[in-house]
């Protein structure tokens, strides 16, 4: 049982138990390098996973997409086509490599890559005759983008695909998991996401080859030499025995966990979703969401109530809640960089970003914590309605 001034946080790591056993053996094997058994074994099982041929551990997302686009060859003035409405990891790899971003907006069916915006952005890139070297696709929140449509454009202009799946570990498309799609696939393992090594990263590819020149890479690009000999610039990007190890015992529990959150979904949505001016993030047809975390919009000229009201009012209660992602073609970072609407009279991501509340999702999340939130949330919404009753 909580009580009323207890914290309810976002997205907490939620351990099973069993981390410590892969932890000592890691201690009583002295293997507390960035290499060793559990790394090798943890990328196995991924990858086995994920139904991806190969997987290298690395220290980060960020880190699997920057190797990922040095793999592919992405040098200064290149240009590399992402999804707007993300964290600003999926873009900034892009920065590392002297290339240019290009964003492209979100749809209303998934909120992810808007494949009529990709269409036109490739046409564009085509006719001025510089395509991009990479198109990089979020899935956000746990939710799959429209992998078939996204594919198939950029397999018809000859472009690779970056599958950014760092929120949707535990996703399906169309019964294949999130992030096989891609020449590579990313996931994080960072303290909040679905399950966690504290942080830590995964580059999954059905090019092996590729990815043992990712290892290559990520461990500072030593060439094999009997002295310390380096022809090509690497980077420190390996994951530790013991971060893999954590990371073996937390993908031993990875369908209990999106099990666990989307119990927490459903929960909010059978409470919340008869309020006026509250929508869910859609759940595209032939797709499983692990409901990384639970989102919501809130239409103000229904509601009576502005998304960053109800914000104010969670935080006033000691619950952590967020807008959502401020889409990057707004962040002064890259101010100036091409964009790619949805359409001429829908601009998806702006409207998600002006609206979208992510509520407290954690597997752990326990009941009565959640029913904090939804009264919070009811109590908001209600008070400017004095003839409604609070269900």
């Amino acid at each position: 049982m909580t009580t009323l001034n207890n914290r309810i946080y976002l997205s907490p790591p939620h351990m099973s138990g069993n981390e410590m056993s892969y932890i000592q053996d890691a201690f009583a094997t002295n293997w507390i390098a960035p290499l060793g058994p559990h790394v090798d074994a943890f990328e196995k099982e991924l990858a086995s996973h994920v139904g991806a041929n190969a997987a290298t551990a690395v220290s980060s997302g960020t880190a699997a997409i920057h190797l990922a686009l040095r793999l592919i060859g992405v040098n200064e003035g290149d240009s590399v086509f992402c999804s707007s409405l993300t964290f600003v990891a999926s873009a900034n790899p892009i920065i590392y490599c002297g290339a240019r971003p290009v964003f492209i907006d979100s749809e209303p069916e998934t909120w992810n890559m808007s494949p009529g915006a990709l269409k036109a952005a490739l046409q564009d890139a085509a006719l001025e005759g510089k395509l991009p070297k990479a198109v990089i696709v979020v899935n956000l929140y746990g939710q799959s983008a429209k992998m078939d449509e996204i594919m198939s454009l950029c397999e018809s202009y000859d472009v690779p695909v970056i599958e950014d799946a760092a929120e949707s570990l535990g996703s399906m498309y169309k019964g294949r998991a999130s992030g096989s799609f891609g020449k590579y696939g990313v996931y994080s393992f960072n303290g909040n996401k679905i399950i966690s090594t504290s942080g830590g990263g995964m580059l999954v590819s059905d090019d092996v080859e590729g990815l043992k020149q990712a290892r290559f890479l990520a461990t500072q690009a030593r060439d094999q030499a009997i002295h310390y000999q380096h022809s090509q610039l690497g980077f420190n990007y390996r994951m530790s025995n013991v971060l893999a190890g954590i990371g073996r015992a937390q993908l031993e529990v990875l369908e209990e966990r999106v099990n666990a959150r989307r119990a927490v979904f459903n929960r909010y949505d059978e409470a919340l979703s008869h309020l006026p001016g509250i929508e869910f993030m859609p759940e595209l047809a032939n797709t499983r969401s692990n409901r990384w975390l639970t989102v919501l919009t809130l239409e103000e000229k229904e509601a009576g109530v502005t998304a960053h009201e109800v914000l104010e009012a969670l935080t006033e209660l000691n619950i952590e809640a967020r807008p959502v992602w401020k889409p990057l073609h707004l962040q002064p970072l890259f101010e100036g960089a091409r964009y790619y609407p949805h359409s001429d009279n829908e601009n998806v991501s702006e409207r998600l970003f002006q609206t979208g509340i992510c509520l407290p999702s954690g597997s752990q999340l326990q009941e009565d914590e959640q029913q904090r939130v939804i009264t919070c949330i009811k109590k908001t919404v209600m008070q400017t309605m004095p003839f409604k009753v609070i269900i």
